[in-house]
């Protein structure tokens, strides 16, 4: 015989309480939802049925209360209401009752009863919890409960704020900046799967020791590059608790994981308060990554030029501007290279757009590697690439446009009928000079690119008014 605990101040409790042990149940009932706290921990019965609504606690905080005491974590909680209201059975399902039930409706109470008992783990036997001090230890338990709750729900609505950041670099600055003031901690590591990326916040005197011990716990490979965030708000220790790390989730979908390096414990106990922080933000964190991934995404696809993967027109443009302002605030020259594809209109005609395609693509992974990682590449347009070298010497940058034309020239493509098909540029070099605009620049290094097509195109031209070496900054007038 099942025994259930019906915790009811209506005046029918008595009848609802007879009908139940005419279906077969052992029925132990009180007004009281204190004495009803009381009896469910002192002796767990098999299920439990609340009113929603009780003087001085109601059924969600009874719920609440029972869902977190292991004494009763596992009893299934019937809570009953308003026949229609929507409101009260999303909460009962929040606070973890098994089911909702309106109050005048015994053929649907019997039915979650069954479901429930049917669906129960086995009851441990002999295990109960007693409260010590009565309805005050009562209360204390179910604040201590709201304020726990309370606690997790702020910090799961900073977490979700982070969708905001755009870039999973600056998430992870902002997230280090959020967790340091709640728990104070040596290291805080992020390790993303797709892409792969792996984040360290650190106190500047221990970056080494803190990277190693991070790919320790997240098992990251040396070859996967860190991003660091280095500031004293870490703490400055060098030793302390075992790592806490915790699987990053978004509903079915891992996409990665986090880790904490914990302070030294306090009286050799290490605080469940980090464990249970850790535990919310790998809860919450999978929704601000992947935005963060999507929202890279899609401004690495706004940047790049879909057949070639170089950058596009505008975001070149956006490059050329941040290196003209390196130029006008710490002289840092460089040299603009335009060319344009020889005869490529001939080309199209004479073997079909997709060899002109092909060309376009080779050309795509020809001049990156002719270039170094500091220098920038794009698609100006059409069949018109654009070189912005971190070279201040217009002579230097000539030869490095000789090396990329000779490279272009050696590029091999057949056509649909496996002829090869020639493929070679004109290449117009100008240097950047103070006071240059980019459509300045742009300008010179196209007219240069033309006289590289007027003498007999597969060259390259320097502009003829570029001087040998950037010229001083013109003196200011005050």
């Amino acid at each position: 015989m099942y025994t259930v605990l019906l915790v009811d101040p209506s005046p029918t409790r008595d009848v609802l309480a007879e009908r139940l042990e005419l279906q077969g149940y052992r029925v132990v009932s009180t007004s009281d939802a204190a004495k009803g706290a009381h009896l469910a921990l002192s002796a767990p019965p098999a299920i439990i049925i609340a009113d929603l609504w009780m003087p001085g606690i109601s059924g969600i905080q009874l719920c609440r209360l029972l869902r977190s005491e292991p004494a009763t974590e596992h009893v299934p909680i019937i809570l009953r209401g308003p026949e229609q209201s929507g409101r009260d059975r999303f909460w009962a399902e929040r606070a973890g009752a098994i089911a909702y039930v309106g109050r005048g409706s015994m053929g649907d109470l019997v039915r979650a009863l069954n479901q429930a008992l049917a669906a129960a783990p086995p009851q441990a036997d002999g295990f109960f919890t007693q409260l010590g001090g009565g309805e005050l230890d009562l209360r204390e338990r179910i604040a201590a409960q709201l304020d726990s709750a309370l606690f997790d729900s702020v910090i799961a609505s900073e977490i979700r704020a982070l969708g905001v950041c755009g870039t999973f670099d600056r998430l992870f600055d902002t997230l280090s900046q959020f967790v340091v003031r709640v728990a104070g901690y040596r290291w805080l590591a992020v390790h993303s799967f797709q892409p792969e990326r792996f984040a360290v916040h650190a106190h500047p005197a221990h970056r080494q020791a803190a990277e190693i011990e991070a790919r320790a716990a997240l098992r990251v490979c040396s070859d996967v590059p860190a991003m660091f965030v280095e500031d004293e708000d870490a703490a400055d220790e060098a030793t302390g608790s075992t790592p806490l790390f915790e699987a990053i989730t978004m509903g079915a979908d891992t996409l990665g994981t986090i880790a904490m390096g914990a302070r030294a414990p306090v009286a050799g106990v290490h605080g469940a308060h980090e464990a249970d922080l850790m535990r919310v933000i790998a809860r919450e964190l999978g929704g601000p990554i992947r935005i963060a991934t999507l929202m890279e995404e899609s401004n690495r696809l706004a940047m790049i030029d879909p057949l070639t993967g170089l950058l596009n027109r505008r975001a070149f443009i956006a490059a050329m501007e941040r290196q003209i302002a390196l130029l006008e605030r710490h002289g840092e020259g460089f040299c603009l290279l335009l060319l344009d594809v020889d005869h490529f209109k001939n080309l199209n005609d004479q073997h079909g757009h997709a060899t002109g395609d092909a060309v376009l693509m080779h050309l795509g992974v020809t001049l990156p590697a002719c270039v170094r990682r500091s220098d920038v590449v794009g698609r100006w347009g059409g069949e018109e690439f654009v070189i912005a070298l971190t070279i201040q010497d217009p002579t230097r940058a000539a030869a490095r446009a000789e090396t990329i034309r000779q490279a272009i020239a050696n590029i091999v493509v057949r056509d649909s009928t496996g002829a090869p098909v020639e493929v070679t540029a004109s290449i117009g070099v100008a240097a950047a000079e103070f006071g240059d605009s980019v459509e300045q620049l742009v300008e010179r290094a196209d007219k240069a690119m033309y006289a590289a097509k007027s003498a007999g195109r597969n060259n390259v031209t320097l502009h003829p008014g570029t001087p040998p070496a950037l010229q001083a900054r013109p003196a200011q007038v005050h």
